[in-house]
């Protein structure tokens, strides 16, 4: 990922020139959901570092890890790899929440400049809790300063015995997924970050598609066609930690006649006997066919595909052991 920066502007905006990382070339050479977050992310982190407040500093200094606790995103044009976008990242009004901002991109498209992709993001400055002196913070974050992330959500009783993922998934269009959370989805130390759960959205998308009967590669082989994401968006609402056991559940909750379907995916930890939700969100796909190496457009879904979606309630598969 290449950025230039330019200095903030009298309104409290920055704005940050940017490329997307290789790796989310995946197909042909469109950008992916998650690396369009990634540069939103960046764009967020470009941000507070032009205001004064770099996260290493904030962690190092004052015992601060600057999470982004919120990242809601529509995309309006798909992004390609050589693209040079233009991020403009505008203070936003506080919910209480965290810090507010507004994230938008534009990009050359046939020589004009289009708007691209559209964030809301929320940032939460989380107190570390490992015993190392620090200075006291600035005053004016003292409205973001939290001790845990997240608002909180009424937890899950699993009876003895029981599967947790049996328990999330009964009765719904659902698929499940439990995973071991591996240092690198964390940060700061000990939790899982934002781009953990954008990784984890990706990969129960495909998980869901090939348990379905559809997954990615059966399509691209015999119909050409890809998925495509115009919004998605991930909460945090609780601390996930390195090594637990993360359930990753992914419902199906409205296919719109046969251009898109929207789908939650809620993540769980078990402590105590209980599960503790600590994020939810929600990721809409729609389905293209590729008529060249740089073109796609939206197709209708078949039958295959809306059977697939629309499949037996209380699935579940998964890797790694709960």
């Amino acid at each position: 990922m290449t950025n230039s920066t330019t200095a903030a502007a009298t309104d409290g905006s920055t704005s940050l020139e940017i490329r997307p990382r290789y790796e989310g070339s995946n197909i042909c050479t469109w950008i992916g959901f998650k690396h369009v977050n990634y540069m939103v992310e960046e764009a967020v982190y470009d941000h507070l570092r032009q205001h004064g407040f770099p996260a290493g500093e904030l962690y190092e200094r004052f015992g601060l890890g600057t999470d982004i606790t919120e990242i809601d995103t529509k995309i309006l044009t798909a992004f390609h790899i050589d693209d040079v976008a233009t991020a403009v990242v505008r203070p936003a009004p506080d919910k209480g929440d965290g810090k507010r901002l507004v994230v938008e991109f534009t990009v050359r498209r046939g020589g004009e400049t289009v708007k691209a992709v559209v964030s809301k993001v929320a940032v939460q400055l989380r107190l570390d809790g490992r015993g190392h002196p620090v200075e006291e913070p600035p005053a004016a974050l003292a409205p973001y300063v939290v001790e845990g992330l997240g608002a909180g959500a009424e937890p899950i009783a699993v009876p003895e015995g029981a599967d947790p993922l049996d328990v999330l998934t009964e009765g719904r269009n659902a698929f499940g997924w439990a995973w071991r959370m591996p240092y690198f989805y964390c940060h700061f130390t000990e939790r899982v970050q934002m781009s953990g759960y954008l990784r984890q959205m990706e990969e129960v998308v495909d998980l869901f598609l090939e348990d379905r009967g559809v997954s990615i590669k059966t399509l691209l082989d015999e119909q050409d066609w890809i998925p495509v994401v115009p919004h998605s968006k991930i909460t945090i609402l609780d601390e996930a930690r390195m090594e637990e056991t993360l359930y990753t559940v992914y419902t199906v909750e409205n296919v719109f006649k046969r251009h898109t379907y929207t789908a939650r995916q809620d993540t769980y930890v078990l402590r105590d006997g209980v599960l503790v939700p600590t994020s939810t969100g929600r990721i809409t796909h729609g389905w293209a066919v590729i008529e060249n190496r740089r073109d796609w457009s939206l197709v209708e879904f078949d039958d295959r595909l809306l059977n697939g979606l629309n499949g037996k309630a209380g699935k579940t598969a998964g890797r790694g052991s709960a």
